[in-house]
């Protein structure tokens, strides 16, 4: 396929949503005991949510950016999913050639950790059945119960191997940093099976969203949440992670991008003069990120994104760390592959739109 003259590139959209709009869809991949307390109880699933409904596409955007002609903009309704129909459709409008799936259902929220067990065992079903099992060009990210890591690690052993599934989604708010040794196992487990660990924009572990109590406005939270990131980057590397589990992978999904070259210096400069109190680290805080941890582009903080991509990846130090993402269909969805390859250096949109995900996500190995 030609576009304006040249081979047209091929492109991963690492962030997508295929979130649930109800639970009632998971009754057919729930054992019976829980479609009984489902259906007669007031328990309708995790009552948090990481977004509020406005960040959805009402259903005429959805068509519109899909390139249906379906869906009544005046509806007033809001969506948190699409149909693996419309999600192909998308795929075609924006030419991406995979996409992977991030389900943002808030099992970590839930205190009941039976509850918590089998509604992400479902939701990995439905996965399975409704999204990998229809289109080769869908990956999708497990959901796991990550408030009991044990339980976690056994639903990652469970259905991990599949070949649809290249990440665990881990919500970027979570009850300790991701660094502590509490999380130890879940990491050999996930290089055990080859899969990233991909920290995604959310969580509601219960605990606040700030490190001084809680803020008032959901815009505080949202502007917040790239601080919240960052104490994951620096916990996972402070506390030796990558020390003890050198392939592990890390994506930092929906998290914004820009942030990080200061904070990787800021984090440098605070190690030379306390490298002493981790003697464990080999190498500076900046290595071990560029060598450890990627970023999907959207939202991205910068109003012309192809010179803002150029100038962040001088500044991160690495052209291989930056992957394209749209985070459809949340509003800031946006933009198409082929028009974002028309814009930057033939080299660096080839890595941006595809072969750092290729090597990142293994996806020239075969889907069977």
């Amino acid at each position: 396929m030609q576009t304006e003259g040249k081979v047209r590139t091929l492109a991963a959209d690492c962030d997508v949503h295929n979130d649930l709009t109800s639970t009632a869809s998971l009754v057919p991949y729930l054992p019976d005991h829980w479609v009984e307390h489902f259906l007669q109880s007031e328990f309708k699933g995790p009552s948090d949510n990481y977004y509020p409904p406005i960040q959805f596409l009402d259903r005429g955007q959805v068509a519109a950016r899909s390139g249906g002609g379906d869906g009544d903009p005046d509806s007033g309704q809001r969506v948190k999913a699409l149909d693996p129909a419309a999600m192909r459709a998308y795929l075609d409008h924006t030419g991406a050639d995979v996409a992977l799936l991030n389900c943002c259902y808030a099992v970590d929220s839930l205190k009941n950790p039976d509850q918590a067990v089998a509604l992400a065992r479902a939701v990995n079903d439905w996965q399975i059945a409704e999204w990998l099992d229809v289109d080769s060009r869908f990956r999708a990210s497990l959901v796991v119960p990550i408030q009991v890591p044990s339980l976690a690690i056994e639903e990652i052993e469970r259905v991990g191997d599949h070949p649809g599934f290249v990440q665990v989604m881990l919500p970027a708010r979570s009850a300790h940093p991701y660094g502590s040794r509490l999380y130890h196992e879940l990491w050999a487990t996930l290089v055990r099976h080859d899969l990233v660990a991909g920290i995604h924009y959310g969580g509601a572990p219960g605990n606040p969203s700030t490190a001084v109590g809680w803020p008032s406005y959901y815009f505080e939270e949202y502007v917040g949440m790239a601080l919240v990131f960052a104490t994951q980057v620096v916990s996972l590397v402070t506390e030796g992670v990558f020390q003890r589990f050198p392939e592990m992978r890390v994506t930092l999904s929906e998290s914004g991008c820009t942030w990080l070259p200061s904070h990787m210096w800021r984090f440098n400069k605070d190690w030379k003069n306390l490298r002493s109190l981790t003697p464990w680290l080999k190498r500076s805080p900046a290595e071990y990120i560029r060598e450890h941890f990627r970023l999907t582009v959207e939202p991205f903080d910068d109003p012309d994104q192809a010179a803002g991509l150029e100038r962040l990846a001088d500044r991160l130090g690495s052209d291989e760390m930056l992957m394209y993402s749209t985070d459809f269909p949340h509003q800031s969805a946006e933009p198409q592959a082929q028009r974002l390859a028309g814009t930057l250096p033939e080299g660096f949109a080839s890595k941006v739109l595809w072969e750092n995900a290729r090597d990142w996500y293994r996806l020239d190995t075969p889907r069977h």
